[in-house]
C-alpha cells in the first residue's frame, strides 16, 4: 500500500533548479518533510499493518535537499570546476546541470534515457569492453579515458572520432582506495602514449587523474595538479593543445568535520587550477561521494537477538550481559561499503519499545552489543564491537552517512532483497 506523497518536479532555469509540488507520478515520489517524520510515517504505516508480507524491510530515507545544498556548496568553494556526477541521484543532478561520469553502458544508457545530452557525460574506465565502445559511438558520448596503448588500439578500431582523455597516475597512499593499483599511466610512459596516439591519428584532448576514494591529505590534490601541468607542457611539446583536466574525485563529504573537509580541498585545488591552467582550459571533477554520502540514511529491523554470555561458569547469570543483534541489511547487502569502502559504521536506536527514537539519546544501560547481518555468513558483521541498549526483535536501528558505495553495490546473496529507497527534499 502505497502512501499518499507528493513529487518533486524538476525544470530548472539556467541560474539553477526550480521546485514544485504536483501530484503523484510514475517517475520519482517525494515526501516534503524532515527526515525523521518520513521515518516515523513508514514505521506507523508498519505498524497499522502488522502482519504483512515484508512489511518489516530494512529502506533508506535519502534527502534530495542534501543533494541541492552539497551541490550549492560545491558551486561557492570551485565554481571553476564542474563536477561529473557517478549516477545515482542522476534526475536531480541532470537538472541542476552536472556532467555525469559513466563506467560502463548500463550507466550511459541511465543518463541518457533521463534525457542528458551526450556531451555532458565523459566514459572514464580506462579499460572498455569493445561492445560498450561501440555504444558510445552510436550515441555520441565521445569523450573517454585511456592509459595504455592496448586501449588506443582498440578505440582505434571502434570509436576512432573519439575524444581521448589520457589518466596519469599520481600519489593516492594517502587514500583508503587506491585506485592507483589498476588504473593510472606512470609518467614515464606518457611520451609514448601520447606517441601511439598520434600515429593513430587519435586525438588527445586532455588529462585526468585520481587520488584515490577517500583521500585523507588535501595536498594530493594539489600535487596531483602539478603534474596534469607537467603533462600538459609535455603534450604541447609534441604538437598537442589540450583543453580538458579532469581532476577526478575523492572529495569528503558533509559528514566529514573534522580531518580533511571539503573546505580544505577547495582552497588548495581552486587557486592552483586558476593559477596553473588559462580559462579556456575546462576543468571538470567526479565527486561521487562529495554529494551523496551525507544524504541517505539507512534503517534496519532487528530479526533476533542472541545473550552471548547468558549464563556464567557457574551456571549462574551473568551480570553484565553482552547481546548480539541481527538485523536484515547486511554486508552482502547496503553495508558493502564496510569491505569496498573501509567505511565505519554507528547504530543508533530509531524504534524501541513502539517508542520513536530518532535523534534522541535513549536514557537506559548501555551493553557491550555486536551487530550482524542476515545471511548465513559469519563475514557479515557491522559491528563486531559496540554499545546499545538491550533491544528486542522488531525494534529499529538507523545508521547514517550511507549514501556512497552502498546499494549501489548492493548483492541479492542468500536471496536477501536491495534495501527501497524513499525520498525526501528538505532544501529551502
Amino acid at each position: 500500500m502505497r502512501t499518499e506523497l507528493e513529487t518533486i518536479i524538476i525544470n530548472p532555469p539556467s541560474n539553477g533548479a526550480f521546485f514544485k509540488t504536483a501530484p503523484t507520478s510514475p517517475d520519482v515520489d517525494v515526501y516534503n518533510r524532515p527526515i525523521s517524520e518520513v521515518f516515523q510515517q513508514r514505521l506507523d504505516a508498519i505498524t497499522s499493518q502488522k502482519w504483512e508480507s515484508d512489511q518489516e524491510n530494512a529502506f533508506f530515507v535519502a534527502d534530495l535537499g542534501e543533494v541541492l545544498r552539497q551541490h550549492f556548496r560545491w558551486k561557492s568553494l570551485l565554481p571553476r570546476i564542474e563536477p561529473f556526477y557517478d549516477p545515482m541521484v542522476v534526475q536531480l543532478l541532470a537538472s541542476l546541470g552536472c556532467g555525469f561520469d559513466c563506467a560502463s553502458k548500463q550507466e550511459i544508457q541511465q543518463v541518457l534515457d533521463v534525457g542528458v545530452e551526450a556531451s555532458r557525460i565523459i566514459y572514464a574506465n580506462p579499460c572498455k569492453q569493445a561492445s560498450f565502445i561501440r555504444y558510445a559511438a552510436q550515441q555520441n558520448v565521445s569523450r573517454m579515458t585511456f592509459d595504455n596503448a592496448e586501449e588506443l588500439l582498440k578505440i582505434k578500431k571502434y570509436y576512432p572520432e573519439a575524444e581521448l582523455v589520457l589518466r596519469i597516475l599520481t600519489d593516492d597512499s594517502m587514500s583508503l582506495c587506491q585506485l592507483g593499483l589498476k588504473f593510472g599511466a606512470p609518467l614515464h610512459t606518457v611520451q609514448h602514449l601520447l606517441q601511439t596516439a598520434k600515429d593513430l591519428d587519435l586525438n588527445v584532448v586532455g588529462v585526468s587523474f585520481h587520488v584515490g576514494s577517500g583521500c585523507l591529505d588535501e595536498n594530493a590534490f594539489g600535487d596531483a595538479v602539478l603534474l596534469a601541468r607537467n603533462v600538459f607542457d609535455q603534450a604541447k611539446c609534441m604538437g598537442y593543445d589540450f583543453k580538458l583536466l579532469d581532476v577526478g574525485g575523492g572529495f569528503p563529504g558533509a559528514d566529514v568535520k573534522d580531518g580533511i573537509t571539503f573546505e580544505k580541498v577547495a582552497a588548495v585545488l581552486g587557486p592552483i587550477v586558476d593559477r596553473l591552467f588559462p580559462t579556456d582550459v575546462r576543468v571538470i571533477a567526479e565527486p561521487g561521494r562529495y554529494y551523496v554520502a551525507s544524504a541517505f540514511t539507512l534503517t534496519t529491523n532487528i530479526i533476533g537477538r542472541r545473550t552471548s554470555n547468558a549464563v556464567t561458569e557457574s551456571s549462574e547469570p551473568a551480570t553484565n550481559p553482552e547481546y548480539m543483534y541481527y538485523v536484515n541489511d547486511g554486508m552482502y547487502g547496503s553495508f558493502n561499503c564496510i569491505i569496498f569502502d573501509h567505511q565505519v559504521v554507528h547504530p543508533k536506536v530509531l524504534l524501541k519499545d513502539e517508542l520513536f527514537m530518532f535523534g534522541q539519546d535513549v536514557p537506559e544501560a548501555q551493553y557491550e552489543s555486536s551487530v550482524w547481518g542476515p545471511t548465513c555468513d559469519s563475514i557479515d558483521c557491522l559491528n563486531k564491537s559496540t554499545r546499545l541498549p538491550k533491544l528486542e526483535p522488531g525494534d529499529w536501528l538507523y545508521y547514517e552517512n550511507m549514501g556512497a558505495y552502498t546499494i549501489c553495490a548492493a548483492s541479492q546473496f542468500n536471496g536477501f532483497r536491495k534495501s527501497e529507497v524513499l525520498y525526501t527534499n528538505t532544501f529551502c
